[in-house]
C-alpha cells in the first residue's frame, strides 16, 4: 500500500514538472511573436485597415475606381460634387498611383481615396460620412552635397560619369543656358556644384531641392551662378554672378527644353508644305507631339486661337517693344487676356495647321517687324536691386569658399 502511494505521488510531480514545462514553452512562444511594426501613411495607421494600392488605368475614373470598391452611385454623386475643387476627376492622370483604405468590418467599406499626385505631394479624400478632401505631402528632408566633374564628351555624360542624377544636367542648362552653349563645349571643360537633394523618409530620392552655387569652366574662363532670393515676399529668387550681375536674359533661348532646330528664319525657304519658295518668319523647333512649350519672357497673351495655316497658336505680348508667337500647337493651355510669367507652359507640340510634323514656329516680333532673335541684342533680366546688394555677397561669400575647397577628381 506504501508502494502504490508512493508510485501516485511521483506520478503526480511529474505531471506538475510537465505542466509547468508546457506552461513554460507557451510563454515562451508568445513571447516570440512579436507585434506588427506601425505603419503610418499619409496621415491614417495603415495596420487599422485593409490597404489596396493601385495605379489609374486608361479608362479608369474616380466614380468608376470608387463604384469597384463597394460605392454606391448616388454616394459617388455626392463625393465627386463635394471635393470637386481639390481632387478634379478629370484631372487624375494615367500612370499615377493611388490607395483606398477599408474598414475592416464584414462590408469592407472603404474610408478614404489617396491619389499620389508626385513622390511628395498627394491627395486624400475622406469618403465617411462628412466627406472631406485636402492636399497634404510626405516628410522631406534635404541633404546638402558638393560635387565636381570634368567634362569628355557632354555635360550628361559627365555627370553620369560621376554618379550623379541626370536631373542636375537639366538644371546647370536652365541655369547657365545665357550664358554657355552646351552643344560646344570642350574636352576638359570642367564645373563645380553646391546642391541640394530632396529624401523621402530619408531613404527615397526625390529629384533635386535647388542648385546654391556653381561655376562652370569653358574654355578656361569661369562662369559663377549663385541662387539669391530677389522676393522675400513671393520667394522668387534668381540666379547670378559672382559681381551680382543676372545670369537670365529677359527672354528664354528657346521656348521649349528638349528640342532640334529643324528651320531657322529665312527670307526665302522652300515650304514643304506648300511646295513654293517664300520667307520663314521664324524657328522651328523640332520636338515630340505633346512636349510642353514654354512663354520664353513674361506677358500677357493677347491671342489663343486657330487657323488653317497657324493651327492652334498662342500670341503674347511682353511690352511696347517685344511679341512672340507660338504656331501648330497640339493643345493651347492659356487663355487671351491672362498674364504668363516666363517659362509658364502655354501649350504643347503639335503639327496643326500647315506642319508636316510635330513642331512649334516660334516667331519674333521687335516693334511690330518680325525678325530673326537670334541676331538680337537682347535684353538682360532685371538687376539686383541697390539696397539688396551688401545682402548678396554677404550670402554668396561662403559659398564661394565651398566652391573653392571642391577638388577636382581626374579622370581614371
Amino acid at each position: 500500500m506504501k508502494k502504490l502511494s508512493y508510485l501516485l505521488m511521483l506520478m503526480m510531480v511529474f505531471t506538475a514538472c510537465n505542466n509547468q514545462e508546457e506552461k513554460r514553452e507557451i510563454a515562451d512562444n508568445v513571447k516570440k511573436v512579436e507585434a506588427p511594426p506601425v505603419i503610418e501613411e499619409f496621415g491614417y495607421v495603415l495596420n487599422d485597415y485593409d490597404v489596396v494600392r493601385d495605379t489609374i488605368r486608361s479608362g479608369d475614373s474616380f466614380g468608376l475606381i470608387l463604384g469597384t470598391h463597394g460605392v454606391n452611385p448616388n454616394r459617388i454623386f455626392e463625393i465627386v460634387n463635394k471635393v470637386k475643387d481639390t481632387l478634379n476627376p478629370r484631372r487624375i492622370i494615367v500612370g499615377k498611383p493611388y490607395v483606398i483604405l477599408k474598414e475592416r468590418d464584414s462590408a469592407n467599406t472603404p474610408i478614404a481615396f489617396i491619389y499620389e499626385n508626385d513622390l511628395i505631394n498627394y491627395t486624400v479624400v475622406d469618403l465617411r460620412d462628412s466627406i472631406d478632401a485636402y492636399t497634404s505631402k510626405r516628410p522631406v528632408t534635404v541633404t546638402k552635397k558638393a560635387v565636381s566633374g570634368i567634362i569628355n564628351s557632354s555635360l550628361t555624360e559627365s555627370i553620369q560619369d560621376e554618379g550623379l542624377s541626370p536631373l542636375i544636367a537639366h538644371e546647370m542648362s536652365n541655369i547657365y543656358q545665357w550664358s554657355i552653349d552646351f552643344f560646344r563645349l570642350q574636352k576638359g571643360d570642367r564645373f563645380k556644384l553646391v546642391y541640394n537633394e530632396r529624401y523621402i523618409n530619408d531613404s527615397i530620392y526625390a529629384g533635386i531641392e535647388n542648385i546654391e552655387a556653381a561655376v562652370f569652366y569653358h574654355q578656361d574662363k569661369p562662369y559663377y551662378a549663385f541662387n539669391f532670393m530677389v522676393d522675400s515676399i513671393a520667394g522668387g529668387r534668381d540666379y547670378y554672378d559672382e559681381k551680382a550681375r543676372p545670369l537670365q536674359s529677359f527672354f528664354l533661348k528657346a521656348p521649349l527644353d528638349f528640342f532640334r532646330i529643324s528651320s531657322r528664319f529665312s527670307p526665302n525657304r522652300f515650304h514643304p508644305v506648300q511646295k513654293r519658295w517664300k520667307a520663314h518668319k521664324g524657328t522651328d523647333y523640332a520636338a515630340a507631339h505633346g512636349t510642353p512649350i514654354k512663354s520664353t519672357a513674361n506677358g500677357v497673351v493677347i491671342a489663343s486661337s486657330y487657323t488653317a495655316g497657324n493651327g492652334n497658336y498662342v500670341k503674347i505680348k511682353h511690352n511696347d517693344t517685344y511679341t512672340t508667337q507660338y504656331l501648330h500647337m497640339s493643345q493651347r493651355l492659356v487663355k487671351v487676356g491672362q498674364r504668363v510669367k516666363q517659362g509658364d507652359i502655354i501649350g504643347k507640340v503639335g503639327s496643326t495647321g500647315l506642319a508636316t510634323g510635330p513642331h512649334v514656329c516660334y516667331r519674333f516680333w521687335k516693334n511690330g517687324v518680325q525678325v530673326d532673335p537670334f541676331r538680337q541684342n537682347l535684353p538682360s533680366a532685371e538687376p539686383i536691386e541697390e539696397k539688396y546688394i551688401p545682402s548678396y555677397f554677404a550670402v554668396i561669400e561662403p559659398l564661394k569658399d565651398e566652391l573653392e575647397r571642391i577638388d577636382f577628381k581626374e579622370p581614371i
